[in-house]
């Protein structure tokens, strides 16, 4: 049997070499022993390893990879769904990894084409005016609507508004998103039924607002009813409202925030609009705005006359927020997977994301704790099993689900509720698919009524099990020398 862990984690055998050096033929001063106190004088410990080693050690990691071309990934409010891999072809054409942002308008027209349309095509779903595609994530965007939101007043002199109203039932990214734009956070709690509590909302809206930020749907996967009216609200108080796209996938073609009264919105290319997501990256977060707040907008901007695109950027513009034009092959993904589905077809992904999610709610609310009953949009939340009397908590299902080849839905998210397990399905997902995760769900409810410890102790099929949390915390393995220092204490032990 091969050993596994072996095989992952540890392969270095002295004086084994993968690569082969020429000598030195460069003139005597740009030798290294030239450089004097530049050159780094100790021997780095790096493994010792032959290429064949390293291409089997990097393929074994791969095939532990859990994505969505492997399995049902129902992590809920990060839109984990299957993006065709013809948009991964398009972006990948010499014509767009071949250039270089310095190069000459007149030589990139293509690029500066889909830059434009895009544009214009989030435009039209969103119900905003103008959009610039230059932030590089979700958080980026976020922060890039914040400083328009505060250049806006400030540029109106308007000089006490410094306070973001959000609810508590919105991202976590959003209140660190207004830290980092120097505003403070005005947090307003939800009602029962997990809506904004206007009474709350009334109480806190004054000249010293400066707007407010959330999603519709919420993180609850329910959409606020009131919205028209919250948007009234806040405008009237001078503010403006902030729309998080984390949630966009449930209104594909079926409502436009910009009509619903938002005026600054951005939007998640790498959860709605196809780009493999998690990981770290790549992302992007496009930000679109109403007419009143275009000029505010991020250099450089793409403009075009006479079919000839251009690059300029507005003398009141809040500046650049990232190099040259984001992640660029992102948002050519994006505009792929736009004109595939077409007008016509756009409406679906909401409408089979909302029917996917309600399936799963209605097939678990006998054996998990449904908090908020009615219909959802494109996911679903409970709060953990609906009999507790055995202590299994979501961490507990979260493990065990591994052992039946599912990645765990979001947990402990929302913070609204204790035990929360927030579930979407997306619209790729089957029926048949989500009967087997189902399935899987109800048995997991049932090993923890009658075999506790099963759930307790999981996961039992994985290549690593329960880990001690506290200690991976406390002894964290960060470079290479500490996994060697870390493996010979094992070694002592046996």
């Amino acid at each position: 049997m091969l050993n596994y862990d072996r095989l992952v984690f540890e392969q270095s055998v002295k004086g084994r070499k993968g690569y082969s050096l020429l000598n030195n033929t460069y003139p005597s001063k740009y030798q290294m022993a030239d450089l004097g106190a530049k050159l780094r004088l100790k021997t780095v410990p790096l493994p010792e390893l032959s290429e064949l080693d390293v291409v089997r050690h990097y393929t074994l990691l791969s095939q532990k990879n859990f994505g969505v071309e492997t399995g049902f990934y129902p992590l809920g409010s990060c839109t984990m769904k299957y993006n065709p891999k013809i948009n991964e072809e398009l972006a990948a054409l010499p014509g767009f990894t071949r250039i270089h942002p310095l190069q000459y308008p007149s030589s990139i027209q293509g690029t500066l084409k889909i830059y434009r349309y895009l544009s214009e095509m989030l435009s039209e779903i969103v119900g905003m005016d103008a959009f610039t595609l230059n932030p590089f994530a979700g958080a980026h965007g976020e922060l890039t609507g914040l400083m328009i939101m505060k250049q806006y007043h400030l540029n109106r002199q308007d000089f006490k508004r410094t306070k973001v109203i959000v609810p508590d039932a919105a991202h976590g990214t959003n209140p660190a998103s207004s830290a980092v734009a120097g505003m403070d956070i005005i947090e307003i709690p939800s009602t029962a039924s997990g809506l904004v509590d206007i009474e709350q909302l009334k109480a806190v809206l004054n000249d010293d607002v400066a707007g407010m930020m959330l999603t519709n749907p919420n993180t609850l996967g329910i959409f606020d009813r009131n919205i028209c009216e919250i948007c009234r609200l806040v405008h009237e108080a001078g503010g403006l409202m902030y729309y998080d796209g984390a949630n966009l996938n449930a209104l594909l073609g079926q409502a436009r925030p910009g009509d619903m009264g938002f005026d600054i919105v951005h939007v998640n290319l790498h959860k709605t609009f196809s780009t493999p997501h998690g990981g770290g990256g790549p992302g992007s977060g496009p930000v679109g705005v109403k007419k009143k707040l275009a000029h505010l907008l991020p250099g450089p901007q793409v403009k075009e006359t006479d079919g000839f695109c251009y690059i300029e950027t507005s003398a009141e513009s809040i500046g650049r927020v990232s190099g040259f034009f984001g992640n660029t092959l992102v948002w050519i993904r994006a505009y792929a997977y736009i004109l595939t589905l077409g007008k016509e077809n756009i409406k679906q992904v909401g409408e089979l994301a909302t029917i996917n999610a309600n399936y799963v709610k209605e097939s678990l609310k006998d054996d998990y704790l449904l908090p908020i009953e009615g219909p959802c949009m494109h996911e679903c939340v409970f709060d953990g099993l609906l009999d507790k009397s055995t202590n299994v908590t979501t961490l507990d299902i979260a493990k065990r689900l591994l052992d039946f080849g599912y990645h765990a839905p979001t947990i402990y998210f929302p913070l609204l509720f204790h035990q929360s397990i927030m579930i979407e399905p997306t619209e790729t997902e089957s029926k048949q698919t989500l009967d087997d995760f189902i399935a899987v769900m109800k048995t997991v409810a049932k090993e923890a009524k009658e075999h506790p410890d099963i759930v307790k102790e999981a996961p039992h099929a994985t290549l690593v099990s329960r880990i001690d949390e506290v200690y991976a915390a406390k002894k964290m393995i960060l470079t290479y020398q500490d996994l060697l220092e870390e493996n010979a204490k094992i070694n002592e032990v046996k």
